[in-house]
């Protein structure tokens, strides 16, 4: 997505300008590894048709049959696993994770683009399922009766979690500094909610003495 295309003052990632009293923290995308392996399956799919390739070769009955069925098998497997790396790399180059001081946004989609905005007031927890290359997946758990479609959200979704959905920022590359960040924003936020009160203001002595009179600002 080019920034180009954007309205004035909205940056990448956002659904629109960011409001003055709000900051980023922190903003990625996806691995394109971590999408392959973990959204799109390929270990699996290269080990199907591998295994396909393997029966076809021992059930053959000579060498030119056997190599007239596996090697076909072979060249599907590659194109498939070519086309998943492909989705794999679209959905790297247009997804953007943006945490700021009150929000996780949400930015996806290849043909058609979709903003999700998860205020930190909406969030009752959040998770983080760390890989050995670094990355990992960091699911929001969000507060009873808030729902959004998981269809909507797929693949950047907590796996399995239909009936109460968790965004979740997927593959995100050094997840431990990434959710050692949000949870220090999410912690100050809500300190920061904690912390306001309303304001009483007493009224002037005048007006309680005499409520029916209006007194004049000074």
């Amino acid at each position: 997505m080019s920034g180009d295309f954007l309205p004035e003052g909205t940056l990448r990632g956002l659904p629109g300008p960011l409001p003055a009293n709000e900051r980023i923290l922190w903003q990625g995308a996806p691995t394109t590894g971590g999408l392959l392996v973990r959204v799109y399956h390929a270990r699996l799919v290269a080990a199907w048709f591998a295994a396909c390739a393997l029966a076809f070769g021992l059930t053959a009955g000579s060498p030119v049959s056997a190599l007239a069925t596996v090697g076909p098998t072979l060249a599907v497997g590659a194109v498939g696993l070519a086309l998943l790396w492909l989705f794999a790399w679209l959905s790297h180059r247009t997804t953007v994770y943006t945490i700021t001081d009150r929000r996780v946004v949400l930015h996806t989609g290849i043909a058609l683009p979709v903003t999700h905005n998860v205020p930190f007031a909406q969030v009752e927890g959040a998770a983080l399922r760390a890989f050995t290359d670094g990355s990992g997946d960091l699911p929001l758990r969000l507060r009873p009766g808030l729902r959004i479609a998981y269809l909507q959200l797929w693949p950047h979704a907590r796996p399995w979690r239909i009936a109460r959905t968790e965004p979740m920022l997927r593959s995100v590359p050094d997840a431990d500094a990434v959710a050692a960040l949000l949870a220090r924003a999410v912690e100050a936020h809500a300190a920061a909610s904690q912390t306001v009160r309303p304001v009483i203001v007493p009224r002037p002595r005048a007006v309680q003495e005499n409520p029916g009179r209006l007194v004049a600002a000074e």
